[in-house]
């Protein structure tokens, strides 16, 4: 009879030597693959981010530029209805009839019961519609408040 094999039987328990290694070289593969895919999704985001920065940079470098066309289209168009006031004030004095002397430079008689702060206001609603000028004005007050 040929010799018989003797066969080990399973180990139970801990895993020998080889078992050991595969199993940290699984792993190690593992963790390899893991940490490059994170990396990668850590770049992407990264430059989607920069992206994103550059994005709102332009945008608010074009507002700032609509703004300063804005506001000097405003300065320009001030300046015109300037220009076309002063042109127009020559042409509206010419046509408009001569204005009536104003009203008497002193103020009116202080009536009966009233005070010197109705006086005042008086003026000031004369002044207000263009009845008496500043002068005018100044000096009516300055009688009313002398006495």
């Amino acid at each position: 009879m040929p010799p018989r094999r003797v066969v080990a039987p399973p180990r139970r328990g801990r895993p020998g030597l080889v078992g050991t290694m595969a199993r940290t070289a699984v792993i190690a593969g593992t963790a390899t693959a893991v940490a490059g895919s994170v990396s990668k999704h850590q770049q992407a985001g990264a430059q989607a981010a920069t992206q994103q920065q550059a994005a709102q940079q332009q945008a608010q470098q074009g507002a700032t530029e609509t703004q300063l066309q804005m506001a000097e289209m405003q300065g320009q168009l001030d300046a015109m209805q300037a220009m076309q006031a002063q042109q127009a004030a020559p042409a509206q004095q010419a046509a408009a009839p001569p204005e009536a002397p104003a009203a008497p430079a002193a103020a009116p008689a202080p009536a009966a019961g009233d005070d010197v702060t109705a006086q005042l206001q008086k003026l000031a609603e004369l002044k207000a519609a263009g009845v008496i000028d500043d002068a005018e004005f100044a000096t009516a007050k300055a009688k009313l408040l002398a006495g």
